[in-house]
């Protein structure tokens, strides 16, 4: 049964195919983006788009007032975020700031700001997280942080909520063709001296050949369409289950933090 649906994050990768998917399944689609182009780009597909601005209160805030003026809304799905690369011991302290601000305390409050309106009609919190939700890899610790504390504030919200109407659930991808690390690239270049680093001759020989060479397809990489199908489950199904696994690192990375010491995921991870 469709609905009307605030989904994040829309002008490109997950959040673009979300978009499309759940308005071709006949949901009134609410997109943002950040950019006039892609708002534009969203609105002549016949979307609802609005900007907005996670790391910015007052653009949450209004963000909220203008999708409650135009109707009920019955779901949101939190997807936008922002990848910063860097060994950990380069991260200054704003760097890890800036990436908290968009992608967990941004989500966040949008997601309480819609809360009393779901409490009262009923209805379902998406989470988009990620692979490195479940486990880290050298390089990432920035976004796996992000991805670690979301996924903690998404299970106890989900405790907290149940009984209330309101369905919390987690979607954890893994490899997805997206332009993510095009996107991160200005990132790094803001944050992370390299050069200055002691990992310097690293940088040279791995993250920097990754992140401005040819963006060839990960192992294991799905098109985006892979997480519409979960998101659409997670918003039709009678009883959501708590978490979507999508690709095959996801699933292997679930079982092993269950059943792996952490001497036998450290080193599955350097080799990731």
């Amino acid at each position: 049964m469709a609905g009307r649906v605030l989904i994040t994050g829309c002008s490109s990768g997950i959040g673009l195919d979300a978009a499309r998917r759940m308005q071709a399944e006949g949901w009134q689609v609410v997109a943002t983006c950040r950019r006039p182009e892609d708002i534009a780009a969203r609105r002549a597909e016949g979307m609802e788009c609005r900007h907005l601005e996670l790391a910015d209160d007052d653009s949450v805030a209004r963000l909220v007032d203008q999708v409650l003026a135009g109707g009920p809304l019955d779901a949101l799905v939190n997807n936008a975020a922002f990848a910063l690369p860097g060994a950990v011991e380069d991260l200054p302290r704003g760097a890890l700031r800036a990436i908290f601000e968009a992608n967990l305390f941004g989500a966040h409050d949008l997601s309480m700001r819609l809360i009393p309106h779901f409490r009262a009609r009923g209805g379902r919190i998406v989470n988009i997280s990620s692979v490195l939700g479940l486990v880290g890899i050298p390089w990432r610790g920035a976004y796996v942080a992000t991805k670690f504390a979301l996924e903690g504030l998404t299970d106890v919200l989900r405790l907290e909520m149940a009984g209330t109407g309101v369905r919390v659930i987690l979607i954890e991808p893994g490899p997805i063709t997206s332009r993510i690390r095009a996107n991160a690239i200005p990132h790094f270049e803001r944050w992370v001296n390299w050069q200055a680093s002691a990992r310097a001759d690293q940088y040279r020989a791995s993250l920097l050949k990754r992140l401005y060479g040819p963006a060839g397809k990960d192992r294991f990489e799905l098109p985006p369409a892979a997480v519409s199908d979960r998101i659409l489950q997670a918003l039709t199904a009678a009883n959501p289950r708590p978490r979507y696994h999508v690709t095959t690192p996801t699933r292997l990375s679930a079982v092993g933090r269950r059943l792996l010491p952490t001497r036998a995921l450290d080193w599955f991870a350097r080799r990731s």
